[in-house]
């Protein structure tokens, strides 16, 4: 088993090398002790996490980053394959193949006799259409949408599924009296509420506002991202003002803060 090898040159000696890396990391006698010790429970939160700073780094356009953390996700996927075929479960080559079997299935217009002719919306509706048959006719029309996705993309999952039959808000006007309506349960709820109930009706107030992203088009994940991003320049920008008067945010006040806030906003939209 060659590991130590240098920078292969093709596709092919890459992901062959980079099995025999997880392997020798797995080796029961001469491996890592972290390595060994993981298991599917453990290394799922660094799969999560690897897959959220790829789309840090293309929100960011950090294009130099980008290879690296698509290697960081594909060794989530190696490592998971890796622990599989110890269990005798499957392993890295049933992982590929299912994968290009599934793409060639799903795309009959390109790897089959199906006509090119149809619309993105119209491929996007056979895509799912043939999800669904692979789930089967007796399943669910919300079954198969992971627990673990992030609550927004999976509340917008949900919907989707949902409005492919039929049931769904004619147009984005009525989702936002929607949540002009939940926005009004939360207040009358902060008043008199218990924090559970409190805390439900916030939730629901956010279903909705996801359902408005969907109506717009908009992935409400990338425009919360973009949020913070922009709330943790500008708030920097405040720092590095006060800091040039030797002073720290807790020694400012609420108001002279808000004029620096609107500063940087200003600076940014200038």
């Amino acid at each position: 088993m060659t590991t130590n090898a240098p920078g292969p040159a093709s596709p092919e000696a890459a992901i062959r090398r980079l099995l025999d890396v997880m392997a020798r990391l797995r080796d029961p006698v001469g491996g890592c002790p972290w390595d060994i010790a993981q298991t599917f429970a453990t290394i799922a939160p660094y799969t999560i996490e690897e897959a959220h700073e790829v789309a840090d780094a293309i929100d960011r356009r950090a294009w130099g980053d980008l290879a690296g953390e698509l290697g960081d996700l594909l060794l989530q996927v190696v490592y998971h394959a890796r622990m599989a075929e110890e269990a005798g479960l499957f392993d890295f080559a049933a992982v590929a193949s299912g994968i290009a079997d599934k793409m060639v299935a799903r795309h009959p217009h390109v790897f089959g006799g199906a006509g090119r002719d149809r619309t993105a919306e119209e491929q996007t509706a056979a895509w799912e259409a043939a999800k669904a048959a692979e789930r089967g006719r007796a399943a669910g029309t919300l079954d198969g949408i992971a627990l673990g996705l992030p609550a927004l993309t999976r509340a917008v999952k949900l919907q989707n599924r949902a409005a492919r039959v039929g049931f769904d808000w004619p147009d984005a006007g009525h989702v936002l009296d929607k949540i002009v309506e939940e926005a009004h349960e939360l207040t009358r709820a902060r008043d008199g509420l218990a924090p559970e109930e409190i805390e439900a009706e916030f939730g629901d107030l956010l279903f909705a506002i996801a359902n408005l992203a969907r109506h717009l088009k908009v992935d409400p994940e990338a425009a919360l991202r973009r949020a913070n991003a922009k709330f943790t320049r500008r708030f920097a920008a405040i720092e590095a003002a006060l800091a040039a008067t030797g002073r720290r945010p807790e020694d400012s006040s609420l108001e002279e803060m808000d004029a620096l806030w609107n500063a940087a906003k200003a600076a940014e939209r200038a």
